[in-house]
């Protein structure tokens, strides 16, 4: 038993966003139906990394548990079928550009006047209203425009993007919670709900702490590297063996940080005791880390400090990420069995639900593998009339 079990959620997006967070609810237990367009699915299906028998290591990465249905939404009768699935289902998740499902009479208001309960997600760029609702938009454009790459690298290199598609992934978050947003709703009142999520609003909503320092000080937050805009020392530093290692330290690690590092001048300064102090002489303190980093190696160096309580993480690759110990020990990465790939790892879902069935990673669909069984489940269709579709073109 999973928490979504006996939900069901019809899927029309596509690429990111959308199917990262259908993803999540598949693996919380819903039952995802994927639409897709006959013969070429979702572009993602085409992209790299493409693995040895021709599959996308991408699609496999964003929809993993789903079950794939083809529908041609340009004709009538696809339109209808979808019409029908939605009456059925809990969930709609959309990615459209605004407008586009209303004039295929797959909106919201069309699909709610059948089915009241109905908890309806458009997860668009812009959102639904203002001046750019019309523009098109990808994870870089966001991150661009919201001010993340111009917070992101160091002060004396050019504005960089994030190493993962963060406009992307925290917008499939967001789109997540506001379908869990609208079933607790619907519990309460009997109805569903519209919810719009713009991603160009998640990237802004993640400038938080550089927004509150703008607010406070009237300041633009300018590119910091690694180091933290009002903490000091928090930054990475290089090690003798050329590895990184990043420190987070406040006023209660200072000494035992001075005392292994044998920074015996920096601990008898009293203005540097408090993190105000610290600040101010920022270019003194990171001055005397980085030399005292770089008299030791990486592993002797973290050992030591985090005996001594002080907060410290190896920077790591994603190889080593994957591999740490930790990683290893909580199960983040699991396996699902392809019929074409073999078997294949995946990361899990960091939820751990007491009282529940822990999320595995599951299969990939297939394009159209389940299309005859859903439309013969849920609408009722004989044989015969999905014969008729596939030979039309609908499926």
């Amino acid at each position: 038993m999973k928490p979504l079990s006996g939900i069901t959620v019809l899927d029309f997006s596509r690429v990111l966003a959308g199917p990262f967070a259908t993803q999540g609810l598949a693996e919380l237990g819903a039952t995802v139906l994927k639409v897709e367009r006959p013969g070429r699915g979702d572009e993602s299906r085409g992209w790299e990394p493409r693995l040895p028998a021709g599959e996308s290591a991408y699609f496999f990465a964003f929809n993993r548990g789903k079950r794939s249905i083809t529908l041609d939404l340009k004709t009538e009768r696809g339109r209808e079928l979808a019409r029908d699935l939605a009456a059925k289902a809990d969930v709609v998740v959309e990615n459209f550009l605004p407008g586009t499902l209303d004039k295929m009479g797959l909106g919201y208001e069309a699909l709610s006047a059948v089915n009241p309960g109905l908890v309806y997600v458009s997860n668009t760029g812009f959102g639904q209203d203002g001046p750019y609702r019309d523009r098109k938009g990808y994870d870089t454009i966001f991150q661009a425009l919201s001010g993340i790459m111009h917070l992101t690298g160091h002060p004396d290199t050019p504005p960089a993007k994030a190493g993962v598609p963060v406009s992307d992934l925290a917008s499939g978050l967001w789109t997540m919670i506001a379908v869990l947003i609208g079933l607790v709703g619907r519990g309460g009142t009997g109805r569903g709900s519209h919810v719009d999520v713009a991603m160009m609003d998640v990237q802004v909503s993640l400038l938080a702490l550089a927004a509150a320092r703008l607010f406070a000080y009237d300041e633009d937050p300018v590119r910091q590297g690694t180091q933290h805009p009002g903490r000091v020392p928090s930054a990475a530093f290089q090690c003798r063996d050329g590895h990184w290692l990043h420190l987070s330290a406040s006023d209660q690690h200072w000494l035992p940080l001075c005392e292994v590092l044998g920074l015996a001048d920096l601990a008898a300064d009293p203005e540097l005791t408090a993190n105000a102090g610290r600040l101010r002489e920022r270019d003194r303190v990171l001055g005397a880390l980085r030399a005292a980093f770089a008299q030791r190696p990486r592993a002797e160096l973290a050992r030591a400090l985090r005996e001594r309580d002080v907060p410290v993480g190896e920077v790591n690759s994603v190889r080593e990420a994957l591999e740490d110990p930790n990683t290893v020990a909580r199960g983040m990465v699991g396996h699902f069995d392809h019929p074409a790939e073999g078997r294949f790892p995946a990361l899990r879902t960091p939820l751990r639900l007491d009282g529940y069935e822990d999320p595995e990673p599951a299969v990939p669909p297939r394009l159209g593998a389940d299309t005859e069984a859903v439309l013969t489940a849920y609408l009722g269709l004989s044989t015969k009339e999905i014969e008729t579709l596939r030979a039309e073109g609908v499926i």
